[in-house]
């Protein structure tokens, strides 16, 4: 049986008064993987974030010298002990076999990925080296990626007889990469390094270790220094027009979600700081 989760299984260090959140996965001696305690304290985690409105950005990385390695394959699916706070329990509660078993252990996993795409905050990874698998995956979930010169990526579950599309894979990787690109990645299952992660898109930057963190959080202040229900509606509509069916359907949306983000006052008081100093608010609104 898994051992329970401890207070130890996620970091989470408040930066610049709260406004930033660094979220780290510890369990560097399981390669940062995620068993079912850690995922049950991850939604909850995410769930506190998206609640609080003090908070204006996150950044996820690993500790030690591993992002994540995905699910950890030595826990087994059955240990769903911990799941009160998750709509999974019930799940677990009736099932009849361990197909339902596995389920819910799959949609832990997957939900929490959906929650990071969704939350309102925008989220960086900074990924400190291997990202494969589910911890692939996780990347992608995220709004943007940094890496450092050890990191890895590779969707590598085809390699064991199984689909590469997993925990939001072949949603998250032909958007960021480009369709070809994409197919070629998942299957073959090949692992590539940071150096290609970049020049494909698929990170913003390589950087050296020690400042991989800091760079993320250098990229969250640019973001937390404009109105939240803005870096909000930006990200969220944002990915809702990458599946748009069309120009028209997009621009209805931002329409809509231009106008409502004016009866804020923000934009008001920004123009008038303008027309002062010849300079737009920087600060946090």
């Amino acid at each position: 049986m898994a051992s329970p989760a401890t207070p130890s299984a996620l970091r989470v260090e408040h930066v610049d008064d709260g406004a930033i959140v660094v979220l780290a996965i510890d369990r560097p001696h399981r390669g940062n993987a995620l068993d079912s305690q850690t995922l049950a304290g991850l939604h909850r985690v995410l769930d506190s974030i998206n609640g609080d409105p003090t908070i204006r950005a996150v950044v996820l990385t690993g500790t030690g010298s591993v992002f994540c390695a995905g699910a950890d394959i030595k826990a087994a699916p059955e240990d769903l002990t911990d799941l009160d706070a998750t709509p999974y329990s019930s799940l677990r509660a009736r099932a009849t076999s361990t197909v339902a078993v596995t389920m819910a252990a799959q949609e832990l996993m997957a939900s929490a990925f959906e929650k990071i795409h969704r939350l309102r905050q925008p989220v960086i990874a900074a990924v400190n080296g291997a990202a494969v698998g589910g911890g692939f995956a996780l990347a992608l979930a995220c709004d943007m990626r940094y890496a450092c010169p050890t990191a890895t990526f590779g969707a590598v579950f085809i390699r064991h007889g199984v689909s590469a599309c997993d925990m939001g894979t072949s949603y998250h990787l032909p958007r960021l990469v480009g369709a070809s690109r994409a197919a070629e990645l998942m299957l073959t299952g090949r692992v590539f390094d940071a150096a290609e992660a970049a020049a494909i898109g698929l990170v913003l930057e390589v950087v050296e270790t020690e400042a991989l963190v800091e760079r993320a959080i250098d990229k969250a202040r640019e973001i937390a220094c404009h109105s939240p229900l803005a870096v909000w509606m930006t990200k969220e509509t944002m990915w809702q027009n990458v599946d748009a069916p069309s120009l028209r359907h997009a621009l209805d949306l931002e329409n809509r979600t231009q106008i409502m983000c004016t009866s804020t006052g923000d934009l008001a008081n920004s123009f008038a700081a303008f027309r002062d100093d010849g300079t737009a608010i920087r600060k946090p609104l």
